[in-house]
């Protein structure tokens, strides 16, 4: 097919989202080069990121746009072979075992901490905040870190893992705020050095280490944003691992994306550019993974605070970027943009959800009492 006939198939399929070619409304799309239609025919969502990269096309609003296309289920009308090809390679390879544990460290998290101070805020805390009572993105992590405090239900003296700790603002806040111990592990070498730093003087150990090493135990434990690197091939060795480290009267608590869907395939620009070897899991694959080590005590979704910090976290991102450009190409910055926004468009469509869920190896005597 020739660039025109690619051009009117591709605005049949986007009038169906409300979506121009060069219109002028902030969701509209304003092609830049015309071998854009073939690129994404072709490759679908790695075709249409790239392209992006490229600048081969922009959009005013592109969290808007992306929001009408997934409420619209436009991304199904372009699954691909690089999409069969990436759903494939999740399913029947483990991608989060021995080495392919390590590189979402490597690619994505050993980026830079001047990224990730600059965009994250005053707490490093690359997970959703919560924006039940919070203005602003500090006072919604701030908020979400109590919450799991609570929900966990700390005391002075207790020792707590953090399983995926990032840069240790959250044990460190556990730590400040309701006494107690712990150790905190991460397959980033950047952060490990930062969370010991920013620790120092508390009685916190942070360790570069894989979960499935741990064998000790821990009077709670938590695990914020790191679920979504464990692979469903593993699930069941993960929830098996925290019931081994966990006192069998103490509770855990999951913080992580979920999907709607069974089985959500990985995106092929995600898995490339932003996150290796990644899988967002389905509520199915959670149940099944804990079944007979845990009880649910609680399953709390705020999905929806994820667009809030998300749209925060861009910006940041570019109120930063004059000093970050100096590190970091034109490339990047459309790249980041495009995974901020098209993250953010996943939540405000609903499409992927944020879920915690508060699980105790016996069931709480007398019921567990959920703090929101």
């Amino acid at each position: 097919m020739n660039a025109d006939s690619l051009r009117t198939r591709a605005e049949a399929l986007l009038a169906h989202a409300g979506i121009h070619i060069d219109g002028d409304a902030p969701t509209d799309l304003r092609v830049h080069d015309q071998r854009l239609y073939a690129r994404v025919f072709a490759h679908g969502s790695l075709g249409l990121g790239e392209a992006y990269m490229d600048g081969w096309w922009d959009c005013a609003d592109l969290p808007g746009m992306f929001t009408r296309l997934l409420s619209s289920h436009l991304d199904q009308e372009l699954r691909t072979l690089d999409t069969l090809l990436a759903h494939l390679k999740a399913r029947f390879v483990n991608l989060q075992r021995g080495e392919h544990a390590w590189e979402v460290g490597r690619a994505h998290y050993d980026l830079g901490n001047d990224l990730f101070r600059a965009m994250l805020g005053k707490r490093l805390v690359y997970s959703c905040g919560y924006w039940a009572q919070a203005g602003n993105l500090d006072d919604a992590q701030e908020a979400k870190l109590d919450l799991v405090c609570r929900k966990l239900r700390l005391k002075p003296g207790m020792r707590v893992l953090d399983i995926g700790c990032g840069w240790g603002e959250a044990l460190k806040f556990a730590a400040e705020r309701y006494g107690v111990a712990g150790v905190g592990i991460t397959v980033s070498k950047e952060q490990a050095e930062f969370a010991r730093e920013l620790c120092a003087g508390l009685p916190v150990e942070i360790r570069l280490q894989d979960y499935r090493e741990l064998d000790e135990r821990f009077d709670a434990v938590f695990s914020i944003g790191m679920f979504e690197h464990v692979g469903s091939r593993n699930y069941r060795t993960y929830f098996e691992t925290v019931r081994r480290c966990l006192d069998p009267q103490g509770l855990f608590l999951l913080h992580s994306i979920g999907t709607n869907e069974a089985g959500a395939r990985p995106d092929p620009w995600i898995e490339k550019y932003i996150f290796p070897n990644s899988m967002i899991p389905a509520a199915s694959q959670v149940t099944a993974a804990l079944e007979g080590l845990f009880v649910v005590e609680d399953w709390h979704n705020f999905g929806a605070d994820y667009d809030l910090t998300l749209t925060a976290w861009r910006a940041n991102f570019d109120a930063a970027w004059p000093a970050l450009s100096a590190r970091y190409d034109e490339r990047f910055r459309r790249m980041w943009h495009f995974y901020l926004a098209v993250s953010a468009a996943v939540f405000r469509s609903r499409r992927d959800q944020l879920w915690q869920l508060t699980l105790s190896p016996h069931g709480v005597p007398g019921g567990y009492r959920v703090p929101r």
